[in-house]
């Protein structure tokens, strides 16, 4: 947990201070009905404007022993409390901060360079935490409640949020928020953070061009749609691609994308539709390659297709934390996808339809790295052979390429 030091931070997080901001929040609310203003259609200046003033009117009046920069801390939390997200608002906005997670009123998190350290930053109680996640789902047209008490969804901006609600979360409200970047990450990005060599760029850029089947595997927070992402925009411009995501985060620069999403069921359970009906449909749609954002279930053996049937270039992710334990992942999904041959069957699948995985992993140290790339070489027995062409020693700190060694 960071340490927090600023006199001003810690009165934010006073229980004097909660009391105060809710007190405030109320009064302005009273101002705003009495007034019948229209806030949401002003612009921020005024908003900021009107809110300073009445900010400076209620501590006068109440004789409050705030001083100036305490006077500014609340009227910015009370601006973000009539129409932003709250206490949070100020990290959402904070370019450096990739991840926010909220495990309850008082325990909030951010993730920033790979690292997940504690933000000083608190919720009144269980209903300010509601309240606030209710304000983020509203413009999506989502909803949390006791009937609906775990959601996922794409805000407007690209960033993924995730909330459960008791009675699902024991503890009290969760929130997780992954932030879209303004900007995808370059080839150049990756170099400068040491996350990749130019000549492991310059080889996979080669073999995207020239159209291999890949996968990127990686834990979670490895940095595999990112990856994913860079990789793509190598794509020939020329090129038809469709894109299947389940919350749409690839940003593809080509003339010829087009942009697929699942659909969770409606609250009948009805009306969904899955990464599955849409690789399906994708297929239908004269696609050059198919861009699968992650397979965690039956559309494995739709990509696995695809990739097999004249789409060469096809591209998408796997959770898995090495390349060789990705084919095992492969063989679980396509288990559970009702898949009824032998494993020797299956690994000549894929062996036929991928040409290459790619392993990117974050280290204890929160940096990202690419692990490795290992080449598919075919069926040896009943196992499939992979060759190493490129490896990272995270003991060592060196990257070897391996590519004239076998």
């Amino acid at each position: 947990m960071s340490i927090v030091v600023d006199p001003v931070q810690r009165f934010r997080l006073s229980d004097q201070y909660q009391q105060l901001k809710g007190n405030l929040h109320r009064f302005l609310i009273q101002q705003i009905e009495e007034r019948d203003l229209d806030i949401s259609t002003w612009a921020d200046e005024k908003l900021e404007r009107f809110v300073g003033e009445q900010v400076r009117r209620y501590v006068l009046d109440n004789r409050l022993p705030v001083n100036q920069r305490e006077s500014e801390a609340l009227a910015a939390d009370a601006r973000h409390e009539l129409t932003g997200f709250g206490p949070i608002q100020h990290l959402v906005d904070d370019d450096t901060v990739n991840d926010i997670v909220v495990n309850g009123p008082a325990a909030v998190f951010v993730e920033r360079g790979g690292v997940l350290e504690g933000a000083p930053v608190r919720f009144t109680d269980d209903n300010h935490v509601i309240r606030v996640i209710q304000r983020i789902l509203a413009p999506i047209g989502r909803r949390v409640d006791e009937s609906t008490p775990m959601v996922d969804a794409r805000l407007p901006d690209g960033s993924r949020v995730n909330a459960i609600i008791p009675p699902i979360a024991l503890n009290g409200p969760c929130l997780s928020i992954r932030k879209f970047r303004k900007s995808a990450l370059t080839a150049d990005d990756l170099l400068r953070s040491d996350t990749v060599s130019r000549i492991e760029i310059d080889y996979l850029r080669e073999r995207v061009r020239d159209r291999a089947n890949l996968i990127v595997v990686g834990g979670t927070g490895s940095g595999k749609t990112t990856f994913l992402n860079l990789i793509s925009q190598w794509i020939p411009s020329e090129e038809r691609v469709i894109t299947v995501e389940d919350a749409a985060e690839l940003r593809l620069e080509n003339a010829h994308v087009v942009r697929l999403e699942t659909r969770p069921p409606n609250l009948e359970g009805q009306r969904a539709v899955t990464a599955r009906d849409l690789v399906r449909n994708a297929l239908r749609m004269r696609p050059d390659r198919i861009i699968v954002g992650e397979v965690r279930g039956d559309e494995v053996l739709d990509m696995l297709q695809a990739m097999n049937t004249g789409h060469d270039g096809s591209m998408t992710t796997l959770h898995a934390n090495s390349t060789r334990d990705a084919i095992h992942r492969l063989e679980l999904l396509a288990g559970f996808a009702g898949f009824k041959g032998s494993s020797a069957t299956f690994r000549g699948q894929i062996a036929s339809s991928i040409d290459l995985f790619v392993h990117v992993a974050r280290l204890p140290t929160g940096a990202r790295k690419l692990m490795a790339v290992s080449e598919v070489i075919g069926l040896e027995g009943d196992g499939l052979q992979l060759r190493d062409l490129f490896r990272y020693d995270p003991v060592s700190g060196r990257r070897q390429d391996l590519r004239g060694v076998h």
